[in-house]
């Protein structure tokens, strides 16, 4: 049996922090594939739409993965399970396969300009803390 130590306090509210953080993502899933409404769609510029609708269908997967795959990850994190790790990486990969699709294989700069890239960026870094973050708290012995 391996012996696990008690996280720190550190651990606890990052651990919130990526939960809320993951709550967020499957609740924009939701909203942009199931709740959008026409009207909602017309509000954006016919450029951005066009983008939008071009996306491929595969696109939907993906980010479903990615975002009910952090928030299992999250869950698991919580829970102080090792499995976080691996959950928390599979997440990740898809997080790279979305946004490099959307930044490299959508143009999106080009049709949205360089702010286009605050968002994916943002995700792609907090992704790649969560893996790394749990990975550390495993090695820490913080979850079994």
């Amino acid at each position: 049996m391996n012996a696990t130590t008690k996280p720190n306090t550190a651990f606890w509210i990052i651990a919130i922090l990526a939960l809320l953080w993951n709550i967020i993502g499957v609740f924009f899933w939701i909203m942009e594939h199931f709740l959008m409404t026409e009207e909602m769609k017309a509000a954006y510029p016919p450029e951005e739409l066009e983008l939008i609708n071009s996306a491929p269908s595969w696109g939907i997967y993906v980010y479903g993965i990615a975002v009910f795959g952090g928030l299992l990850a999250s869950i698991l994190l919580l829970m102080r399970k090792k499995m976080a790790v691996a959950i928390f990486g599979i997440s990740l990969l898809a997080i790279l396969i979305q946004m490099g699709y959307w930044i490299f294989g959508m143009d999106s700069v080009g049709v949205m300009g360089p702010q286009s890239l605050i968002m994916p960026l943002i995700v792609i870094a907090i992704a790649i803390f969560e893996y790394f973050y749990s990975k550390g708290a495993a090695r820490n012995g913080w979850l079994q």
